[in-house]
């Protein structure tokens, strides 16, 4: 490869949960303060920038290239130019990728890629018996009060015509995300008590780099808001215990032990290493691979990680995962990540869903989710990918390590891997 893109650094956020905190701040908003920050702290020269490749889940309807509307709001030269990418759960991941190779292809020498979301300001959506009927009308230019009785006459029946609240359900299954993850725990034997445990750990990894200052440099304060408000330190798997089941009757998952719904923001800067070392810029890390795959949704909708993640680890050259020095699983739920850790440990899964003989091997839980994950610090849907590559390319250098592999399921039967490599 003749050009590779490395990592220079990340910010951002706190991750706070929905309709507290940041409930004025739209993803827009939030895009803009983890950007503005990582632009500050690294002192980059606005007229270095190429790009801004952004992801976003909650799209806003009147503006969704949500990355040019950052580009713009915070005054970037006009030929800084944008997108915007979604691919649900693992949407800042793809943002970064694709900066990525844009970077390796020579597109770029300097992007900002990462993500954003706003659960807080999820738009609600007027049901389509609406505007069909007064669409034609209200668009279509002149209209008398005339028309627009009898195009309110067209709904009748009056049922079904307010706007309902936004679900995340799988449009075609219809199933509930949670819904799933409660299947694949049953198919899997997940239990509930390992499903709690888990859950504490999240909770007591991610308080213990609070406290210790190690999301210091990642993470910036918006407005009053200096740090995650999700995270409880002091949760046990027997307060765990005592909560009741969210998704079924008698299942096993519930809100302690699952993601909340969250807002927040982070971003990335990419450079080609050669423009970073003239810049003077100590370049972190740089991805070796990554890979994206798709799953019946209505099979294992979260079980994507589980294929991607072996593949991604070939071809970076690592066949078990006592070859890689930690692993950063995105937390949908404490069920769905110890599902996919099953199925990564299994021969027969290997052989059957991968063509291979021996599987990756059992993970020790020291390398994993090291400072935590989604279940403690929250997931805003475009933003929790970037988080992980800040939170992993920081790792790799404090804590002189060489390899992570990352993996993230996502809504659709999807499912991403990538491995970063620290770069000397």
């Amino acid at each position: 490869m003749s050009r590779r893109a490395v990592i220079v650094g990340g910010v951002r956020t706190p991750f706070v949960k929905a309709f507290k905190q940041f409930l004025q701040l739209d993803t827009i908003d939030l895009g803009v303060a983890a950007t503005g920050a990582l632009i500050d702290k690294y002192d980059l020269s606005r007229s270095e920038l190429d790009a801004i490749v952004w992801g976003g889940v909650i799209l806003p309807s009147a503006a969704p290239n949500v990355g040019r509307e950052i580009a713009l709001d915070l005054g970037l030269p006009p030929t800084v130019e944008a997108m915007t990418c979604t691919r649900a759960c693992a949407t800042g991941l793809q943002a970064i990728t694709l900066a990525a190779a844009a970077i390796e292809r020579g597109e770029y020498d300097v992007a900002i890629a990462g993500g954003s979301d706003s659960t807080s300001n999820a738009e609600l959506k007027v049901p389509q018996k609406v505007v069909r009927a007064l669409g034609p009308v209200m668009m279509g230019g002149k209209s008398t009060p005339g028309d627009m009785l009898s195009a309110a006459m067209k709904l009748a029946p009056f049922t079904d015509i307010l706007p309902k609240i936004p679900r995340i359900a799988e449009r075609t299954t219809g199933e509930v995300m949670g819904e799933a993850a409660e299947r694949m725990a049953v198919r899997n034997a997940i239990s509930r008590l390992a499903q709690d445990e888990f859950a504490a750990r999240s909770h007591h990894r991610a308080a213990a780099a609070i406290q210790s200052g190690r999301f210091a440099d990642e993470v910036t304060p918006v407005g009053e808001v200096h740090a995650d408000t999700l995270v409880r330190p002091d949760t046990s798997v027997e307060k765990l215990g005592k909560l009741r089941p969210v998704f079924a009757k008698d299942g096993t998952l519930t809100a302690g032990n699952s993601s909340a719904l969250t807002d927040g923001a982070a971003a990335v800067l990419l450079m080609s290493e050669e423009k970073a070392r003239a810049l003077g810029y100590a370049p972190k890390a740089a991805f070796r691979s990554w890979k994206y795959v798709g799953v019946d949704p209505a099979d294992q909708l979260l079980m994507g990680p589980a294929i991607a993640m072996p593949i991604a680890m070939q071809q970076a050259g690592l066949s078990t995962f006592a070859d890689v020095d930690l692993v950063d699983l995105h937390e949908a739920f404490a069920a769905q990540v110890l599902c996919v850790l099953k199925m990564m440990s299994s021969d027969a899964f290997a052989k059957a869903r991968l063509g291979r003989d021996k599987s990756l091997g059992e993970l020790d839980p020291a390398k994993l989710n090291v400072h935590g994950g989604s279940v403690a610090l929250g997931h805003p849907f475009g933003a929790t990918g970037a988080r992980m590559v800040t939170t992993m390319a920081n790792e790799l250098v404090l804590a002189d390590k060489e390899t992570a592999a990352l993996g993230i399921c996502a809504a659709g039967g999807l499912g991403a891997g990538a491995v970063l490599e620290r770069v000397g």
